[in-house]
């Protein structure tokens, strides 16, 4: 049907659709509707329902994000009033979503037997098992949660299944709530009375009951009401029981009850027009003056209006000189917003700038020729990896970052367990040793995963390769600490004439090595027995204490094995030892447990880092350096013949460095024999060909991998369109920091070893992005203490304080799936801001290295 009438005129029926549009177009702004990726949304209001299920992390269930933050998750059904990580979860099934009456469902069961004694964090599900749907509708601002089962639960556990949903701390700290007519204050820190439970075990008492709840009415961007249409609100500090609770809003399930068993209406506070302010996103360190410098601006979809960004330079006398202005280039939309980019590369005069775009504004950043030579990957050096050091006291000045710790490392896992944090342990020990028998050697060396405390052969070999492979580029000659293996100690910023990096690299050494010349194999990883003492937080010398168990040592007490154990640690502990606090102490089971297992793939993978220690630790430790080669040629004649795809990969790699390491014909001729495998995982295993392919006197092959290379470069160029940052990225639930500078590595290698085809920008364009150009409102430098604004509380041993880990590289920003970058300033998301060792911060000294390489 034409909408003009003969003469060409609007006729009325165009008039009405216009205007219905517009009315259509502007009841969207403000009620909540389903969206393509099946959330409901409304500017400033996202109700995502079961698209993320990590609730361990705190992200699944209902999650809410109100005014770009995310405010509420894990809204479910939970039999326990504030749980924790390895508590029973239920399984989540199928979705189903009306748009016509703005209701999304999701089915569900109790419990999730896939993780029951099972999988990575086994759980252990209780005697309790139904069904029931989640169900949330859309009514304008508010949204309702019904829940309905398909039977009631059974009499036992009535008053113990409850809806929650969790709301984030650290918005609320110090502001106010209402419940019914009480009154409140969200407190700093966890405040009891506690109570006991039927389990005896101690639950937090409730701050407040009533059936509606009113949350930060004096702050409307984090404003909140709740209300319950059946059964009464408990608000609970999730803290009591664990550290890295939250606030908790609980409703009972009531007995007999099947539909809407929970029925809550909710109404997030909508600030009216609301918009995403911009975020301007810079190395939070600066530019060398001959590097690309591209600032990526990220804006609410529906801002169409561009202004124009304007570089400033900080003037010497105060003030600002204005350098630079123009509108940015459109770049177009990545997860849930727009992006320009601002490129300022021409300027190149040294000194300290900020960029504004609009109201906002960035934190100063330089531009100078030594950007990268001090301040950046030093911090990681000089703090972060001598802090992970286990097994040694770390001093610096007046502080102890932790005490003399593990020294009564391991007792032999018992078989047939199924432990936790990804430990296993089959039918056999696979050594000599017995379980909870006492494995000597081990006590030495190694780096704590994070603030796990736990050694993880991979995260000890990959830290190992990494470390060598940046000595062996970049010669780094660098001492400012003591490192005295004797006597267990570090001293930072006490330069003892040796380079730190070759310390740190022995020191990772003595670990796999421990492991290898006294299990006869390597190990899997070394763990707390027991869940206690896996969250402890704190100095890690108070984890154990650091004395040998001996189940006989009180009939003994007096024999040879206490004077043994005295001579051995007086020194240590005490001028004198007191023969009551040994037999209380090396008496009770707190040591750590080593775990082996049948993995090629993980033993082929030490060979990588054994091969290339052999090469740095020539000239420094000739023993070790020769020990190291010896044990990885015995790796290889084990398990070169292994064939899954992982034990592949790490083979291809494993060879490279034997070949560099020995200039061997045989590993050469097995590289050249895996021509199709190396093609097949080229973007795994490529980078490391390029040293490689010199010493090969091999034209086709040769010329087979130089084809294939070809072929790489243009798939990394074309995945690296698909996002403003100019890198591969595929965002996940955990942040992609520790990913983004293996690409970084992996890239100088590649563009080292083939620069005719390779570009130098994707290296800085991942150094940037750790660096704080990524996606969403916090631009902080995931490296912290490093550049203007950096992660400052991180998931390191010292989380509980608040604080942070100067040169530790966190995980970065996460994703709240499908579509939200969230990165908080909270010690307890490990998938936000954990250090870890393996793939982190040795990886980002790497790249900061390669960078100032490429650019001096």
């Amino acid at each position: 049907m034409s909408l003009k009438g003969k003469s060409g005129a609007i006729t009325p029926i165009f008039i009405f659709l216009l205007f219905l549009s517009g009315f259509q177009t502007k009841a969207s702004q403000n009620q909540l509707v389903i969206n393509d990726q099946e959330y409901l949304e409304m500017p400033g209001l996202n109700v995502m329902i079961f698209h993320d299920f990590y609730p361990e992390g705190h992200q699944g269930g209902i999650s809410i994000i109100q005014h770009g933050f995310h405010v509420a998750t894990n809204g479910d059904l939970r039999i326990n009033p504030t749980p924790g990580q390895w508590q029973p979860l239920p399984k989540v099934g199928n979705r189903k979503v009306n748009r016509g009456e703005k209701v999304i469902s999701v089915s569900l069961s109790f419990p999730d037997k896939s993780r029951d004694r099972k999988g990575f964090n086994p759980m252990v599900n209780p005697d309790l098992e139904f069904d029931y749907d989640v169900k949330v509708k859309g009514e304008g601002k508010s949204f309702r949660i019904i829940v309905d089962l398909e039977k009631p639960i059974p009499e036992n556990w009535i008053g113990k299944v409850g809806f929650n949903l969790e709301l984030f701390p650290g918005n609320l700290f110090g502001k106010t709530y209402y419940m019914d007519d009480e009154a409140g204050i969200f407190p700093q820190q966890a405040n009891g009375p506690v109570w006991e439970n039927e389990q005896e075990a101690f639950e937090a008492t409730p701050i407040a009951v009533g059936k509606k709840l009113i949350i930060t009415p004096e702050d409307e961007k984090y404003h909140l009401e709740i209300e319950s249409k059946r059964g009464k609100l408990k608000l609970i500090d999730g803290r009591i029981n664990h550290n890295n609770g939250w606030f908790v809003v609980r409703t009972l399930v009531p007995k007999g009850a099947t539909d809407n068993a929970v029925e809550w209406v909710v109404t997030p506070a909508v600030i009216s027009g609301w918009k995403y302010e911009p975020v301007i996103h810079v190395s939070q360190v600066g530019y060398h003056p001959d590097q690309e410098k591209v600032a990526v601006i990220e804006l609410d979809k529906q801002l169409k209006d561009y202004k124009k960004a304007t570089l400033q330079r900080i003037s010497p006398s105060g003030g600002y000189e204005k350098v630079f202005s123009k509108t940015p280039k459109e770049w177009g939309e990545f997860l849930r917003y727009q992006y320009l980019k601002f490129d300022f590369s021409d300027i190149k005069k040294p000194g300290m700038y900020i960029l504004q775009y609009g109201n906002s504004k960035t934190e100063p950043f330089e531009i100078g020729k030594d950007i990268y030579q001090r301040h950046v990957w030093q911090p990681t050096l000089e703090y972060f990896l001598p802090v992970q050091m286990c097994h040694m006291r770390v001093n610096e000045k007046y502080r102890v970052w932790h005490g003399l710790c593990h020294m009564d490392d391991a007792l032999m896992a018992p078989t047939n367990i199924n432990h936790f944090d990804g430990y296993k342990q089959g039918e056999s020990t696979l050594s000599d040793y017995k379980p909870l028998q006492h494995v000597p050697g081990l006590n030495v060396g190694g780096w704590h995963d994070a603030g796990d405390y736990d050694l993880r052969v991979e995260s000890q070999a990959g830290t190992v390769l990494t470390l060598s492979l940046a000595y062996e580029e970049f010669d780094v000659e660098y001492d400012q600490t003591l490192i005295d293996q004797n006597k267990h100690l570090v001293e930072i910023h006490h330069p003892d004439g040796k380079p730190d990096i070759l310390q740190q690299i022995e020191h990772g050494v003595l670990s796999i090595l421990g492991g290898y010349q006294n299990l006869g194999r390597l190990y899997r990883g070394i763990i707390s027995p027991t869940l206690r003492q896996y969250v402890h937080l704190g100095d890690a010398s108070t984890m154990t204490d650091n004395l040998v168990f001996n189940s006989k040592l009180k009939k003994d007490i007096n024999g040879l094995w206490y004077k043994k154990v005295a001579n051995k640690y007086s020194k240590i502990f005490s001028p004198q030892m007191n023969k009551d606090l040994i037999e209380e102490y090396a008496s009770e089971l707190d040591d750590r447990m080593v775990f082996t297992e049948i993995n090629p793939a993980r033993q082929i993978d030490a060979i990588s880092g054994l091969s290339a220690a052999s090469r740095v630790l020539r000239k420094f430790n000739t023993p070790m350096s020769e020990e190291c080669l010896k044990v990885a040629e015995e790796l290889w004649d084990k398990y070169g013949s292994a064939k899954d795809e992982k034990a592949i990969k790490n083979k291809i790699q494993a060879l490279a460095e034997l070949i560099i390491a020995t200039d061997k014909e045989k590993y050469k001729d097995q590289l050249i024999g895996m021509t199709q495998e190396i093609k097949k995982y080229l973007s795994d295993v490529g980078w490391t060909l390029g040293r490689v392919l010199p010493l090969i006197d091999d034209k086709k092959f040769v010329s087979e991998i130089n084809e294939s290379i070809i072929k790489l470069a243009y798939d990394i160029k074309e995945t690296s369109k698909e996002n403003p940052f100019g890198i591969p990225y595929n965002p996940h639930i955990w942040g992609a920091g520790w990913k983004i500078q293996e690409f970084g590595l992996k890239q100088y290698f590649l563009y080292k070893g083939w620069p005719e085809v390779f570009d130098s920008e994707p290296i800085f364009n991942a150094l940037n992005f750790i660096l704080g150009c990524h996606p969403g409102r916090n631009t902080s430098s995931f490296a912290s203490g490093v550049g203007s604004r950096s992660v400052l509380v991180g998931y390191g041993l010292n989380r509980a304080d608040w604080s942070y880990i100067p040169g530790g590289v966190c995980s970065g920003t996460a994703i709240i799936r499908p579509d939200f970058p969230d990165l908080k300033e909270w010690p307890y998301l490990w998938q936000q801001t954990e250090y870890v060792v393996g793939g982190g911060g040795s990886n980002f000294m790497f790249l900061v290295l390669a960078a100032d390489n490429l650019l001096q």
